[in-house]
């Protein structure tokens, strides 16, 4: 690393200076810069700041050459060689800036932008020289821009509002190509033909010199603030360095560096992960791992082969992503990938069938880096058990909904542990998590993931569905409509002033089908559940068994006993997460359980009115 104090150095370049690089080849931009957006009204305003000598701001540079951080370069969008050279600079900071520039001053072409509307137009730039000159006119009036053909017209092309297409009519106008400011030989012929035109009218020949010294001259002596970061400036700062500089754009992520990054090696880092979201696309739970996710997963894997190997420390943050070398990328992406099917099948033998079920998608980087590790052992049931109960720890424990890559390090050494040691060496996960009784009537919608979870482990306890019997895992299987329902309708509990607290809680909902809903409409439980039985002939027996199913019991929502139903069924939910958890729910008779159920929440039976 470098010299404290020796990590960048400023100058104050010519901006033709500048352009000259790049045209050259010499400033390149990184592979992970996006494409050039910058619209007409920007570009004009660029252009007259710079007519006026205001400062436009400063540029940020990395010294390049660097064997620790080597980012693919890619040519400033308009350069064109057939032998781009390596360049000695690439732009961190100042690509809209310099590129617009590039394209209006240096380029000799049409410049591609967009209108405010966001419509992709091509643009010439000119100087109107009276209107420059003018200390009355607005100086963005004076800025001209055409399309290529030279003409603006109106009235859907039939009218001609304004035309230029020869140089004679740059003449009569009075309108200066801004692409001739740093051509010395095209400048130099225009005046001759400037003045040629006018018959060298001394009173033209002196508007020009006034134009050349008043606002030619800005442009040609005009300087860029410079900042260039060293050679020896560590890859992550200068991805932090260029996220801080770059607050006006979308987010960088880790994958787009890593992609410039391996670019550099020639290896396609996103055409690799295309290949695999291909692979995936029949795996409904891996669609929800995007590719940075993957990156940390993978990183997580290697950090912790090199923990084993050398005792360095497991970790998976972002700095840590962009120390992972292509080596590492290559060894260990398969396992990352094998690891998610089997943390597929895993989470699929839970009843977490979809995106849409899964309770964290982060969780995902760790279970599918230590069933990569795992391997084989994966396979036996004690192991699997151990999985699930560190997994639902984190559900219920609602330990990964931040930022995680902590946890992640801590994960993976801890399970292994777990696994290979024996019960003494539980994991930080499993010893952390802890469910609250009262979070049950919290639990309003599937935003949460332990409502996530509880749903899934109500499916595990055989859930029914109330008219046609099929278990909802087996309905949920074939794509039919299933959706979270209230067993108390809502229509019901307003009429009757209950408390949205309870009754829109997860204590009152279960996973039914869009028809069986229908039936319940907004009756009564004791209205429907007749209903179902006389309209779809289900037996009493049958339709308690089903409710039973579903942690109901049956003879409390026949006779609409709403109080006694939210306290018996919160306590069966709470048992059913203790089981899950491997650890008891602790507080389920305290004065605030009391007073939010009405009574305690007593396990293992079911508590009637407090």
């Amino acid at each position: 690393m470098p010299a404290a104090g020796s990590t960048f150095r400023t100058d104050v370049p010519m901006l033709r200076k500048l352009l000259d690089q790049i045209n050259d080849g010499a400033i390149q931009l990184p592979d992970f810069q996006r494409g050039w957006i910058w619209d007409d009204h920007h570009i004009r305003a660029l252009l007259t700041s710079i007519s006026l000598s205001y400062p436009i701001g400063a540029v940020m540079l990395l010294e390049s050459g660097d064997h620790n951080v080597r980012f693919k370069p890619r040519l400033v969008e308009g350069v064109e060689l057939a032998s781009p050279p390596q360049p000695s600079y690439l732009i961190l900071d100042g690509q809209q800036r310099l590129t617009s520039l590039y394209l209006a001053l240096s380029s000799g072409k049409p410049v591609p932008t967009r209108t405010e509307k966001g419509d992709d137009i091509e643009r010439l730039y000119y100087l109107d020289m009276a209107l420059c000159m003018d200390e009355e006119a607005d100086r963005v009036e004076a800025i001209v821009a055409v399309p290529p053909d030279k003409m603006i017209k109106s009235d859907f092309g039939r009218k001609i509002e304004l035309d230029i297409s020869t140089r004679e009519r740059e003449y009569e106008l009075g309108l200066f190509p801004v692409s001739l400011l740093f051509d010395v030989e095209g400048r130099n012929q225009w005046r001759q033909g400037f003045q040629k035109h006018f018959d060298y009218n001394p009173a033209r020949i002196q508007s020009y010199d006034m134009f050349e010294s008043a606002v030619w001259q800005r442009f040609y002596q005009y300087q860029v603030p410079v900042i260039e970061l060293v050679r020896g400036t560590p890859k992550e700062a200068v991805c932090q360095v260029f996220e801080q500089v770059n607050t006006g754009g979308v987010s960088l992520s880790v994958f787009e560096l890593m992609t410039a990054t391996f670019a550099a090696d020639d290896y396609l880092l996103r055409e690799d992960w295309e290949k695999r979201q291909e692979r995936w696309s029949q795996h409904a739970l891996l669609k929800e791992m995007d590719a940075t996710s993957f990156l940390t997963a993978t990183t997580l894997l290697a950090s912790y082969q090199r923990h084993l190997a050398n005792g360095t420390p497991v970790g998976c943050k972002r700095r840590d992503v962009l120390r992972l070398s292509l080596d590492e990328y290559k060894l260990y992406q398969t396992q990352i990938e094998d690891g998610l099917l089997r943390a597929e099948r895993l989470l699929t033998r839970e009843k977490i069938f979809d995106t849409r079920s899964l309770p964290y998608s982060t969780q995902l980087v760790p279970l599918s880096a230590i069933c990569a590790f795992l391997d084989r052992r994966f396979e036996q049931e004690p192991v699997k058990q151990k999985l699930m109960r560190w997994y639902w720890c984190g559900v219920f424990g609602e330990l990964y909904g931040g930022a995680n890559e902590t946890r992640f390090a801590l994960d993976l050494p801890e399970v292994i542990d777990w696994i290979d040691g024996g019960d003494g060496n539980v994991p930080r996960t499993v010893r952390d998590a802890a469910f609250s009784p009262t979070r049950l009537l919290s639990l309003q919608s599937r935003l949460s993931a332990a409502y996530k979870g509880l749903m899934c482990l109500l499916m595990q306890s055989g859930g029914h569905d109330l008219v046609n019997g099929d278990p909802i895992e087996l309905t949920m299987y074939f794509r039919q409509a299933v959706d979270i329902h209230h067993l108390f309708p809502r229509a019901y509990c307003e009429r009757n002033g209950l408390p949205r607290l309870q009754w829109n809680s997860v204590v009152n909902k279960a996973p039914l089908t869009s028809n069986t809903n229908g039936e319940l409409s907004g009756d009564a439980p004791s209205v429907y559940l007749r209903r179902i039985e006389t309209d779809h002939k289900v037996e009493r027996r049958d339709l308690d068994a089903f409710l039973e199913s579903h942690l109901i019991r049956p003879d409390l929502l026949r006779t609409d006993k709403f109080p006694e139903f939210l306290r018996d069924r919160g306590a069966r939910c709470l048992d059913l997460i203790e089981k899950a958890m491997g650890k008891a729910v602790s507080g389920r008779d305290t004065d605030d359980v009391i007073a939010a159920f009405g009574g305690p929440l007593a396990p293992g039976k079911s508590p009637g009115p407090a």
